[in-house]
This record gives structure tokens, C-alpha cells and sequence, in this order.
């Protein structure tokens, strides 16, 4: 969606400009420099940053919460990363260093402290939330994102933080494609929704195929009807066999057919965010 004209310059500065080069050979980040983007805490200009509320100088200290002891204040760590560094599906500049940290954060073991949960909450610990958080971001740049911004006459490519988000998805992904075979079946869920928006990328082509059992069998088969759609979105996408995949495709039908058995939230996030925004696409 398109951010309001009372939201910070659109620019790049350099402390998220030179976070990752690109990498045409297809190979993606390593352990160490996904670490090392932990230091964008302190090391990013976060006050001449921008999110939906103006300058993000508050992002250092409500990002470190994330991995604070007590669940309230995880909780609202949590709730800072929907809004306002991705308010209404919108990118603004503070995202791009604040995904990254997030990425780098994700093998911490205090990711698998749990998290308050409302009725939009996805399920699982901290881990799974950041994951699928990265999987909102990654969603506003994929192919199908630009095809409707196009429609709407807006170009990603000149939107600088749309942009910095399709520089970095090599080394998003190389964060995320760890957990896709996690024992925590709700982590491993979020993870796959990670990783398939940003296999949209040419660098990442390559890792669609070995990929695919773990979206059939794990996603293909998840609880959750948003999970089992993207499944089917993605094998057809990679030209594959999405048959026997069970989908469900009128999303108000969840009420009653589809709530979990188990006590466990139901996630109404769309799995197609693109579609149905409230102001006008892409930000």
C-alpha cells in the first residue's frame, strides 16, 4: 500500500544499502553473515529511518524485545513488527534492516519462548511468528506482487524499499531454510511460508525442486486451510502436481469447517496478501 505523504523521504541510507551484495551466481548467505546482521541494531541510522509513525529511532529498542524474558513485553516486540514497520501490508525503509535482524536472530534459542496469541495470531513460539513475518515481507515483492502493482500503476523497482527487500532475499532465505525440516511442526509450517514467496527470486531458482516434498507433505497437509493453499498456489506456480492437496478456496467457510480441533488459534492471515488491501497495491 501506498504510504502516507507524511511518512519519512523514501531513501536507502547506507546503513541498510550495503547489508548484502547481490549474488548473481545463485548461492546463498552464510551462517556467519546472516550473524553479523545482529549488529544492525546499534550499527543502522534507525532515527533517519521511516515506518508508518515517522522516524523509527524506537526500532533498536523495541527489536531487542523480541527476545525479552517476559511474554508481555515479547508480545508487544511482536505486534511492533506488523505495525508500524509493516503497517497494512506497506514496506517502508526501517523494514529492511529490521527483517534483517530478525533473520539473524531466528537461531536464538530464546525464539522458542511462547508469545501471547489473539484470534490473528499465527501458531507456534516466537520462532514461527518471526518466520512468518518474514514471509508478509517477502510476499510484497514476489512476481505476483509486481505484476498487480503494475495494474495499479505503481513500479516496485521504484520504490527504494521494495527494492532492498528483493536485494536481500538470498540471505532471507538462507535464514529461513534451516527450520523448514524443524521437529516443531508450527516453525517448520512458517518456515516453508518463508522460503516459497522468496524462490520468486532468479538467484533462488534452483532450491524450488528439493523444496517440494517438504511443501507437500508438510504444508500440503497443515491444519491450517491458508497453509494447504499456498501449497497448492506454489507446486502449480513451479509447475508441479498439486493434486490431492485439499484447499479451500472461499476463505469465510473457515468458521465452520475448518477451526482447529486442539484449542490451537486459527490464523486468518491471507495467504495472497496482494489481493484485497484496503488502499490502493503495492504498499
Amino acid at each position: 500500500m501506498k504510504p502516507d505523504s507524511s511518512d519519512q523521504p523514501l531513501n536507502v541510507t547506507d546503513s541498510t544499502e550495503n547489508c548484502v551484495e547481490g549474488d548473481t551466481a545463485g548461492t546463498i548467505a552464510t551462517l556467519d553473515e546472516i550473524e553479523a546482521q545482529k549488529g544492525l541494531l546499534t550499527e543502522a541510522d534507525w532515527a533517519s529511518l521511516g515506518h508508518a509513525c515517522g522516524s523509527a529511532v524506537d526500532a533498536p529498542t523495541m527489536l531487542a524485545a523480541l527476545l525479552d524474558p517476559d511474554q508481555s513485553v515479547r508480545t508487544e516486540a511482536l505486534s511492533y513488527l506488523h505495525d508500524p514497520l509493516t503497517h497494512q501490508n506497506t514496506l517502508y525503509e526501517a523494514t529492511v534492516p529490521a527483517v534483517l535482524y530478525v533473520a539473524a536472530i531466528l537461531s536464538d534459542p530464546r525464539t522458542t519462548r511462547t508469545v501471547d496469541k489473539d484470534r490473528h495470531a499465527a501458531p507456534g513460539c516466537m520462532r514461527a511468528e518471526l518466520l512468518s513475518w518474514i514471509a508478509t515481507v517477502a510476499n510484497e515483492v514476489t512476481d505476483g506482487s509486481r505484476a498487480l502493482s503494475q495494474r495499479h500503476g505503481y513500479v516496485l523497482d521504484d520504490y527504494p524499499p521494495a527494492v532492498g527487500i528483493q536485494r536481500i532475499r538470498p540471505l532471507l532465505f538462507a535464514a529461513s531454510l534451516p527450520y523448514t525440516e524443524d521437529t516443531d511442526r508450527h516453525v517448520c509450517e512458517a518456515a516453508l511460508t518463508a522460503c516459497i514467496p522468496l524462490l520468486d527470486d532468479a538467484r533462488l531458482l534452483h532450491h524450488q525442486r528439493p523444496l517440494i516434498p517438504l511443501v507437500r507433505e508438510v504444508l500440503g497437509t497443515s491444519e491450517l486451510w491458508q497453509h494447504r493453499e499456498r501449497a497448492i498456489d506454489a507446486l502449480d506456480a513451479w509447475g508441479e502436481d498439486s493434486s490431492g492437496l485439499e484447499g479451500q478456496r472461499d476463505p469465510f467457510l473457515f468458521c465452520d469447517s475448518d477451526l482447529p480441533t486442539n484449542g490451537s488459534w486459527a490464523w486468518l492471515a491471507d495467504p495472497n496478501p496482494a489481493e484485497g488491501y484496503s488502499e490502493d497495491p503495492p504498499f
